[in-house]
């Protein structure tokens, strides 16, 4: 009997876990709009591709520029990059890549230079609706010097040469005929939607087995996975749009955990901790979440910079943040975190003041009352509609605080929400919201913010939908400090352009700042090795690090 004992044990161990699958359960509240990784920017797809797929750089858990899919991280000091003079007169940069030499797509299919330059060629075709298109227009060529080694040619020297977050390789052996087949169908066609579950598109230690859309994405191991061996057979993502959903699946056991990065908001999660904070690990992250009021600047009465300002003098936005936060989320002074270097504290303050509000109103010609609505003479209403993810409570609270607060000054608000996958894929991308949305940005440390403030990276018809300045801000002088900020390699002077760039965004609230958001993380008592950032870098790009505690 003890030996039969001593075989079974023997049997259900396997490199100091079960042979028993161990499946993983996680809750998130948004479903990906698609699961390409270039194309959208969505946190979902973000969250789940950090599972599936991997970037040629990103930042770590210190904030620090790392290699995912390179061996070594090249610099200017050790020689892997070199400034370079160009015919156009400015100087540009290469920059030399090493993959790894173990790298395979999830059907066993090498990864090699040719899936690099494959997707600089999806990346800066015009058509293909590529999100951060201007990633790739900066590479002007790359030179492939074997099956491994690459090396791009940027058209200028930035202080942020070796970080490539958003340059996700994609299969050449299996996108490149549904791309050159047609470059301006290629976002409604990948095999990332029509064939998810093709185990070639794979390249993280977990690969799309099967999914059910708007509700379910379940991820078995990825058995070309190079890297570290991940601790999970399974993984299950599953969406619950209403949070308050959310918090009742955890609860009756039918998902494992809540993710920080999409999950509670923090007052519901300080509301569970209260609750449940003993059977579970309940945690909060601070970072470069950016909550904002995207607003249209082709809206005539948005593009009075008096309105503008008006409005955010009429929201009393620390008073939001302790009754509704606990003092949690700072309110915001511009897009630049606290948290980050180059953070500038004295910029335009728009503290609560309701009488400053109405003075400025009344200044752009909103004067005359009525039913407690402002009108211009000729008979206008001041009225704004505003878009959210529908079924976020939180958010959903804040636009009637707005709603409130807003009708004081005599200013109407109405609200019209819509799930977050029409949100994102369609009504920011193509600018179809008339006045506000309500959503959060979240990126790296020091990321200047050229897709949403450049005069560029306004979203068209004629550019394909690229671009993230959903706002169609178009300022020179934003235009000019984006550009300098980013060849600034001196990190005082730097500084310095970073400082005016705050001011002007505080003069001009292309967008209305609100809260620097904090993650609430809900995770089961057993699970360890989950670390969250605090930048648009999600914690499953280290997902095989998660595991179950020992007993």
């Amino acid at each position: 009997m003890k030996l039969v004992v001593l075989l079974l044990t023997a049997l259900l161990s396997v490199s100091g876990r079960t042979a028993l699958a161990e499946t993983l359960t996680i809750g998130i509240t948004q479903y990906p709009s698609t699961l390409n990784p270039n194309i959208d920017s969505m946190l979902a797809k973000s969250y789940v591709n950090g599972m599936t797929t991997r970037p040629l750089t990103h930042y770590d858990h210190d904030w620090q520029v790392t290699c995912f899919l390179c061996r070594n991280l090249p610099t200017l000091e050790n020689g892997g990059a070199e400034r370079v003079s160009r015919e156009e007169g400015r100087d540009g940069l290469k920059v030399t890549f090493q993959l790894k030499e173990e790298l395979e797509w999830g059907d066993g299919t090498p990864v090699t230079s040719e899936d690099v330059v494959f997707t600089w060629e999806v990346g800066s075709h015009p058509d293909s609706g590529i999100s951060n298109a201007e990633l790739y227009r900066r590479i002007e060529d790359i030179t492939v010097h074997d099956d491994k080694t690459f090396t791009f040619h940027l058209d200028r020297v930035t202080f942020a040469y070796n970080s490539f977050a958003d340059y996700r390789l994609l299969p050449a052996h299996i996108e490149r005929e549904i791309f050159e087949e047609n470059p301006a169908q290629y976002r409604n066609r990948t095999a990332y939607d029509s064939d998810p579950a093709n185990p070639g598109l794979s390249l993280g230690p977990y690969r799309v087995s099967d999914l059910e859309p708007g509700a379910r994405i379940t991820l078995d191991r990825n058995e070309h996975w190079s890297g570290k061996e991940p601790y999970f057979d399974r993984i299950v993502v599953r969406i619950f749009e209403n949070t308050t959903a959310l918090e009742a699946n955890l609860l009756s056991g039918s998902i494992d955990m809540i993710a920080g990065e999409l999950g509670l908001s923090i007052d519901q999660a300080l509301a569970f901790a209260e609750r449940h904070g003993d059977s579970y690990d309940v945690s909060f992250k601070p970072g470069l979440i950016y909550e904002h009021i995207d607003l249209n600047l082709d809206n005539p009465i948005l593009a009075d910079r008096r309105v503008r300002q008006a409005l955010l003098y009429g929201l009393d936005r620390q008073a939001i943040n302790e009754q509704l936060f606990q003092g949690e989320q700072p309110v915001a002074l511009t897009s630049v975190s606290p948290l980050d270097w180059v953070f500038e504290e004295d910029v335009p303050d728009y503290s609560y003041d309701p009488e400053k509000a109405i003075t400025l109103l009344e200044e752009a010609g909103w004067s005359e009352v009525r039913d407690g609505v402002r009108h211009t003479a000729d008979g206008t209403p001041l009225r704004f509609e505003i878009m959210t993810t529908a079924g976020n409570r939180t958010r959903e609270l804040i636009q009637q605080v707005l709603q409130s607060q807003w009708q004081a000054i005599g200013v109407e608000l109405v609200i019209r929400n819509q799930p977050p996958r029409v949100l994102f894929a369609e009504t920011l991308n193509q600018r179809e919201f008339n006045a506000m949305a309500l959503f959060a940005w979240i990126s790296s440390p020091e990321s200047v913010p050229r897709t949403t403030l450049h005069s560029e990276e306004i979203p068209t018809e004629a550019n394909g939908w690229v671009g993230q300045n959903f706002t169609g801000f178009a300022n020179e002088r934003m235009d000019d400090l984006i550009d300098r900020i980013e060849v600034k390699l001196d990190r005082d002077k730097r500084r310095q352009l970073w400082s005016e760039l705050q001011t002007l965004y505080a003069e001009e609230l292309p967008a209305l700042p609100l809260f620097w958001r904090a993650n609430s993380f809900i995770l089961p008592n057993w699970l360890e090795g989950l670390q969250a950032t605090g930048h648009m870098g999600t914690s499953t790009l280290w997902v095989e690090d998660w595991h179950r505690a020992a007993p």
